[in-house]
């Protein structure tokens, strides 16, 4: 029988497969995710049961006096404030999950944004 291949089907085998890699390093991961209107961004320690620290576009202090929640300013907003948190947390090096989705747009602006404010990956 014939697997049906769709979009959300391949992103989430790609994640699968991102998240199996983390697993083996054993580190903490920044796991992020993206819907149309908004982008969320967890730091998750090594063994995937706590969240150390999180941030997203739904949140008001990130959203501050954005125009719009789903869009690259945003991300990079969120990035900057996860990186922060994070750094206030004590972690400074993470692994990158994108939950399968492709490093362009949004996910890489968010990536970006949290390098320049400190975090390591």
């Amino acid at each position: 029988m014939h697997k049906i291949i769709d979009k959300k089907g391949t992103r989430l085998r790609r994640a699968a497969k991102t998240r199996a890699r983390i697993r083996v390093l054993r580190t903490v991961r920044l796991a992020i995710y993206r819907s149309t209107q908004h982008i969320y961004a967890q730091i998750i320690d090594a063994s995937g049961g706590k969240v150390l620290a999180s941030a997203s576009t739904v949140q008001e202090a990130v959203r501050g006096d954005l125009k719009a929640t789903g869009n690259v300013e945003a991300a990079a907003a969120v990035g900057k404030a996860i990186a922060e948190r994070a750094l206030a947390v004590g972690i400074t090096t993470v692994a990158f999950d994108r939950a399968g989705f492709r490093y362009h747009g949004r996910v890489k602006a968010l990536a970006d944004a949290a390098r320049e404010a400190g975090l390591v990956f």
